[in-house]
């Protein structure tokens, strides 16, 4: 099944400089793996094609229950520099919770996860 992230976790973002700061939180424990496995650096690049001109990098924080991305070059140079809407990068955590993965039945089952679940 395709679960839409909003089901799995919360998220933040920021700025600095021309490099958005998004932060991935899951809202149960038992989720964090599947965020790990699924949400990679490839697949949110994949995720804000046409915004993230540059490398995202990850980071890991398990003791949060977390994933952290660097996407550089994604604000137009910048709150200073850019004529970019957003050119601080508040919106960019609601843009990442609309990012669908691919959930098993059993392990969708075994997580809590149900059809209403799906987007």
């Amino acid at each position: 099944m395709k679960v839409q992230l909003t089901k799995l976790a919360h998220a933040r973002s920021g700025d600095k400089g021309d490099t958005a700061n998004v932060g991935l939180i899951a809202l149960r424990e038992e989720f964090f793996p599947l965020l790990v496995r699924e949400v990679t650096a490839e697949r949110v690049k994949k995720h804000f094609t046409g915004i993230c001109q540059g490398e995202v990098e990850r980071f890991e924080l398990p003791n949060l229950g977390a994933l952290n991305f660097l996407l550089h070059e994604s604000l137009g140079g910048g709150g200073t520099l850019s004529l970019m809407t957003d050119a601080q990068g508040k919106t960019f955590s609601t843009a990442l919770l609309r990012m669908e993965i691919d959930v098993a039945g059993d392990e969708a089952k075994s997580l809590g996860l149900s059809a209403e679940d799906q987007d």
